[in-house]
């Protein structure tokens, strides 16, 4: 067992874990005030990392129509999970905004997931492989990050539970590392469909639980500004997945 690469890959997933603590950090003072931007900035992040990152990951390896079939499965799958959710916990009355918070665990703890198996599988290349692909997974585990911390505390969370799931739904991303150190080669093959999967997930997050929120504010001022939050959004995020590629 080669306990370098091992450590390697606990150290760089440990790392990407603690950027949901350091966005939190970051945020803590200034989230109340600016929430309803940065919930404009969190549903621009979930599509930017359905459409940009998740989506050409996963069609890399697996035929279009097929792979296109999972990410709508997904997006019927999290629209399931949301009704269990509202039938379950809520009963006749409405917490839409909590099933949005416990959606959007569900959805990053599959994303952190994968982006610890894809650590892993980076370090068994060579370490500067491994290096430079945690790098990349850093860049946009920030911005996301914030947009998740975001989300919980738009969903009725108090900071310090906020700040609490998210960093335990950060080290999934340890978990996933471990994962696949010890098992990548026994499942490469269904990584592509979980990722599309997760993409699906993303997309019916923003467009189904954020953006409807979003139309219930009519200030002409705030339209405008939530216009230009999504598309400068989309426009790094989409430069910088360019940028970053995907190699891994």
């Amino acid at each position: 067992m080669d306990f370098k690469t091992l450590f390697l890959i606990l150290f760089a997933t440990l790392i990407i874990s603690l950027m949901s603590f350091v966005a939190a950090w970051f945020l803590r003072h200034k989230v109340t005030k600016y929430l309803h931007y940065l919930i404009t900035f969190a549903a621009g992040v979930l599509l930017a990392s359905a459409f940009f990152d998740l989506m050409p990951e996963g069609l890399h390896d697996v035929d279009l129509h097929l792979g296109l079939l999972f990410v709508l499965i997904g997006i019927i799958l999290f629209f399931l999970i949301e009704r269990f959710i509202h039938w379950h916990h809520c009963g006749k009355h409405d917490c839409h905004r909590e099933s949005l918070g416990k959606l959007n665990l569900i959805g990053d703890s599959i994303h952190n997931f994968l982006d610890g198996i894809i650590i892993a599988g980076s370090f068994l290349i060579n370490p500067l492989t491994g290096i430079f692909t945690s790098i990349a997974i850093v860049a946009h585990e920030l911005p996301q990050e914030i947009g998740d911390y975001s989300i919980l505390i738009h969903s009725g969370y108090t900071h310090k539970n906020a700040l609490k799931m998210n960093v335990l739904v950060s080290l999934t991303a340890l978990i996933g590392g471990i994962f696949g150190f010890f098992l990548l080669s026994s499942f490469e093959t269904f990584l592509p469909f979980l990722v599309l999967l997760t993409a699906g997930g993303f997309i019916y997050i923003a467009l189904s639980d954020i953006f409807p929120d979003l139309h219930q504010h009519k200030e002409e001022r705030k339209i405008i500004l939530e216009g230009i939050i999504l598309i400068l959004t989309l426009i790094v995020f989409w430069f910088l997945f360019s940028l970053l590629g995907h190699n891994h």
